[in-house]
C-alpha cells in the first residue's frame, strides 16, 4: 500500500498534539507521510509539496497549524484534494485565533475544520479514514467497527 495522507504541521512544536492523528491512522492501518511547513516561513516549498500530492497519490491532507494559521487554507488553495484543518491551541487566545483563521475560508476554497487541539488531532484522523473509506470497503468496515467499539464503551459505562 503506498502513502494516502499527508499530516501537515505549521511548527515543530504542533508535534506532540499530532501524534495523536498519527497514532490513529496508523490503528486504521492508513500509511501517512508527516512533514513540516509553514504557510508564512516556507510558502514556496508549501506550496510546491501542496501541487504535487494529487499526482505522488495522496488522498487527504490534514494540516495543523496555530496562529495565524493559514497552512490549510494555503494547501487547499493550491490543488484539489480534500484539506482537514487542525487549529492548534494557543497561548494568546487559546486556539480562537487559529479556530478561526482554518474555518473561515473564502467560497470555494472549502477547508473540512476539526476542533481545536487534541479533540481535532484524533477527529482529522478519523475523518480521513472516513474520506478514504466513502471509496474503500476495508476501511469502511474499520470506520464501521471503530464506531461500534465507541458505542459499546459508552453503553457498558456505568455510574457506581
Amino acid at each position: 500500500m503506498s502513502v494516502q495522507v499527508a499530516v501537515v504541521m505549521g511548527s515543530k512544536s504542533d508535534l506532540d498534539d499530532v501524534k495523536e492523528t498519527l497514532q490513529i491512522l496508523e490503528d486504521f492501518g492508513i500509511e501517512y507521510e508527516a512533514k513540516i511547513l509553514s504557510a508564512h516561513r516556507t510558502p514556496d516549498e508549501t506550496i510546491a509539496y501542496a501541487r504535487a500530492a494529487y499526482e505522488r497519490g495522496l488522498k487527504v491532507i490534514i494540516a495543523a497549524a496555530g496562529g495565524a494559521a493559514h497552512l490549510a487554507g494555503v494547501i487547499a488553495g493550491c490543488q484539489t484534494l480534500p484539506v482537514i484543518g487542525i487549529p492548534m491551541k494557543t497561548k494568546t487566545l487559546d486556539g480562537l485565533d487559529s479556530l478561526l483563521s482554518i474555518v473561515q475560508m473564502p467560497a470555494g476554497v472549502p477547508v473540512a475544520t476539526v476542533a481545536v487541539g487534541k479533540a481535532g488531532c484524533k477527529n482529522a484522523a478519523v475523518l480521513a479514514a472516513t474520506i478514504i473509506g466513502a471509496f474503500d470497503q476495508s476501511m469502511h468496515d474499520k470506520i464501521v467497527k471503530y464506531k461500534e467499539d465507541m458505542k459499546n464503551k459508552v453503553l457498558e459505562s456505568t455510574i457506581d
